[in-house]
C-alpha cells in the first residue's frame, strides 16, 4: 500500500474506534481485535467477539510514554527502561491505572500496556487520543493467527472495520513478551 491509502485507512480505523465500534489491525506482533480502551461497551463486544471470560484481562496499546503517565501513576522507572531499550516487542503489567474501562483492567487492578514500535498503532492511539485494546484475532483458546490469511472469517466478519495496511506481509509473527515488575524491582517473566 502506497503512504495515502494507509492514511486513508488509518482515517477509516480511527473513525470507527471513535464510533464505538471494533477493528481488526496490524500491530508490531500478531494482528489484533482492537477497540478504546475507555469504552466498556465495546471492551464487552471484544469478549464476545473471542467467546473470552471477562475475567482475563486484555492488552492494551498506549503511542508512548506521555500516554502511558497518563493513565498510570507511579511508573517503575526501571519499567520505562525496558521499554526504551527494548527492540523486541514488551508487553509490561502495571499497578495504579486510572481512566480506563473497569472491564479491561485484572481482578487486581492491573493493566497490560504496549508501547508499540509500529507506526500504524501509534497513529491510531493518537487519532483517539486513548490507548487502544490489543488482542489477539483469535477464539479464546484456539492458536493465535501469525499471519492476516491465519485469521479465522468469523472475526473479519464480526468486527466492524478490517484495516487493509499489513494484509500482504506474510511473515509469521507472534505476540509479545510479559513481564511483570515486583514492589522490590524484580522482573518476572510471564510470557517469553
Amino acid at each position: 500500500m502506497n503512504s495515502a491509502d494507509t492514511d486513508i485507512d488509518l482515517h477509516k480505523a480511527i473513525r470507527t474506534l471513535k464510533e464505538g465500534g471494533t477493528i481488526l489491525y496490524p500491530t508490531d506482533t500478531v494482528w489484533g481485535i482492537g477497540c478504546i480502551a475507555t469504552d466498556p461497551s465495546a471492551i464487552g463486544r471484544i469478549y464476545r467477539i473471542k467467546q473470552r471470560d471477562d475475567s482475563k484481562a486484555l492488552i492494551t496499546l498506549m503511542a508512548d510514554t506521555r500516554m502511558l503517565e497518563t493513565y498510570i501513576d507511579d511508573i517503575p522507572q526501571q519499567a520505562i527502561r525496558m521499554v526504551e531499550e527494548t527492540a523486541s516487542p514488551l508487553t509490561v503489567i502495571y499497578n495504579n491505572v486510572h481512566g480506563v474501562a473497569s472491564n479491561l483492567t485484572a481482578a487486581d487492578g492491573s493493566i497490560a500496556v504496549r508501547i508499540p514500535h509500529n507506526d500504524f498503532c501509534r497513529q491510531l492511539c493518537r487519532g483517539v487520543d486513548a490507548p487502544v485494546v490489543s488482542t489477539s484475532a483469535n477464539i479464546s483458546g484456539q492458536p493465535t493467527p501469525r499471519t492476516f490469511a491465519e485469521i479465522p472469517e468469523y472475526i473479519k466478519d464480526t468486527v466492524d472495520y478490517v484495516c487493509l495496511t499489513g494484509r500482504s506481509d506474510d511473515q509469521p509473527h507472534k505476540p509479545s513478551s510479559i513481564v511483570r515488575i515486583t514492589a522490590d524491582g524484580t522482573v518476572e517473566t510471564l510470557r517469553k
